[in-house]
């Protein structure tokens, strides 16, 4: 499987920290439809990664775009933290929020002593839970047609878990903020705490294990849906 088939082409970068545009000032200073228009330009993109991370236990009975509302209510209230301190891009800002909020639900609904801790993923100002690799070995391999295809896939995927579970969680990690959740390289670099050197360096030595993984895996990988 060639790497660059998982580089996604991200047209939305968040402006770069220190800077606070001229929405989000407009908004921390009271306009509501600066506030709206602004929440809303997310709320899509939120809600692809709460689905993404919310374990598969709580579907049916956590909504993802309930909890984006809450994140979003919790950043219309905190907006003029952000504008005093805009240290992160601001997505990347309003993203911690919903993910605490996504933490909620988990420490809500799931018993803590069966919380899978090794999932979680160290971000700006907390952890979120990172996408089991069940599911990430689930998005890889695709769709297959047929009792074949299907029994072949199954076994594959029961393979791709197992090597992704070697795979160190951070590699995991910025594939799926790279790619799953399409971030440029700056904003996985301030989700992750590191530079954005460092970030460019760790997402094409993922790339280049995640190709070894598939390449290794029985049957045809050509398929395969990153």
């Amino acid at each position: 499987m060639n790497p660059a088939r998982l580089i996604p082409i991200v047209k939305n970068m968040s402006p770069t920290p220190g800077h606070v545009p001229g929405l989000v000032a407009r908004a921390a200073a009271g306009d509501r439809a600066a506030v709206v228009e602004l929440l809303d330009r997310h709320r899509p993109r939120l809600r692809r990664m709460v689905a993404l991370r919310l374990d598969p236990r709580l579907r049916g009975l956590v909504d993802p775009s309930d909890v984006v509302r809450q994140g979003c209510q919790d950043a219309t209230r905190r907006l003029g933290e952000f504008a005093r301190d805009p240290s992160v891009p601001f997505y990347i800002w309003l993203r911690s929020l919903v993910g605490r909020r996504v933490q909620e639900q988990h420490r809500r609904h799931l018993d803590t002593p069966g919380r899978d801790v090794g999932r979680e993923v160290s971000i700006y100002r907390g952890a979120m839970p990172g996408v089991g690799t069940g599911a990430l070995a689930a998005r890889l391999l695709g769709q297959s047609t047929g009792p074949a295809g299907e029994a072949m896939r199954a076994e594959r995927k029961l393979r791709l878990q197992d090597a992704l579970n070697r795979m160190d969680p951070l590699d995991r990690e910025i594939l799926v903020l790279r790619h799953y959740e399409q971030m440029a390289n700056d904003e996985a670099a301030a989700a992750l705490g590191l530079t954005v050197a460092a970030a460019s360096r760790r997402y094409t030595t993922a790339l280049e294990r995640l190709e070894e993984i598939l390449e290794a895996l029985p049957g045809d990988t050509s398929g395969a849906a990153p």
